[in-house]
């Protein structure tokens, strides 16, 4: 395996691996679900390169980039024997040099939500994670339907600056009692961890309200609402049935829907969703030349 924190090192690096590559972004702290696509990628690509790089414009002010967790020797070792090939490591000012200026704006599907929540945070996304792609130039990228708001801006920004490569979508991987797998998982006490089951639970309960023919998407998300209130170590964010592409909040749910939730359990926020009728074991792919 291959590493690099200079941007021209990368590329010559990367020069070097002939045939289809897979990248797969990430923030470090590495858990099954990262290695989930790291696996992906090495099933469909000729090669797979990964990124580690806490990206700091993406952090609000009051955020936690300061204690996200980090352990770039750990992460390089699970890469390294996961058979990755290249793995990028660059500081903030390989990233964002002095006098840099140009940023990424997607507008409309970065406003609900996470975006209402986290101001300028898809704007960071947006901006770290084409500057990757011209970086890589891979022909696959892999992310993780977990952050499903931040998939649709990737596609949107994709799709909108003709970046010839194809997004790869996988499955959410979870715990065995259902708490989808998250580096900041590793904040939680003993009694906030059973508590952010909180979240699977809430999404699961309105999907079984939903597979019982709930279709008033108000009453869907007051079931997700009741769900996380009745928990006392957490606190709701949002909750949100919205359109799956358009993230636009549904009032009724005939074709499917995206059910999202943010929640804080003590000084920790976590996000999950479910997207409805469609199977969760399936990816979803999009081609930036299309």
């Amino acid at each position: 395996m291959k590493t690099a924190s200079a941007l021209r090192e990368l590329r010559d690096l990367r020069n070097t691996l002939k045939g289809t590559l897979g990248l797969v972004p990430t923030m470090g702290y590495l858990h099954e679900g990262h290695l989930s696509l790291v696996r992906r990628s090495k099933a469909e690509c000729d090669h797979t390169a990964a990124s580690i790089f806490v990206n700091p414009t993406q952090f609000g002010p009051s955020e936690d980039l300061s204690r996200y967790p980090r352990d770039m020797p750990r992460d390089l070792a699970l890469l390294e024997a996961e058979g990755v090939d290249l793995v990028w490591t660059p500081t903030p000012d390989v990233v964002y040099p002095p006098d840099f200026q140009t940023w990424i704006t997607v507008e409309k599907v970065s406003q609900p939500l996470e975006g209402a929540h986290r101001q300028g945070h898809f704007r960071g996304v947006a901006t770290v994670v084409a500057k990757l792609f011209n970086a890589f130039t891979p022909d696959r990228a892999y992310f993780g339907q977990k952050d499903a708001q931040q998939v649709v801006v990737i596609r949107q920004m994709a799709r909108d600056l003709n970046f010839p490569l194809e997004i790869v979508v996988c499955p959410t991987v979870r715990e065995d009692d259902g708490l989808a797998l998250s580096s900041r998982n590793a904040y939680l006490k003993p009694d906030e961890r059973k508590a952010a089951t909180v979240l699977y639970r809430a999404l699961i309960c309105a999907q079984e309200a939903f597979e019982a023919g709930e279709r008033d998407a108000g009453r869907l998300r007051a079931i997700m609402s009741s769900t996380i209130a009745a928990e006392p170590l957490a606190r709701e964010d949002y909750v949100s049935v919205a359109g799956p592409e358009t993230l636009a909040e549904l009032d009724s749910v005939e074709r499917g829907a995206l059910f999202s939730i943010a929640v804080r359990i003590g000084a920790t926020r976590l996000i999950d969703n479910f997207l409805l009728e469609t199977s969760n074991s399936k990816s979803q792919t999009f081609n930036g030349d299309e």
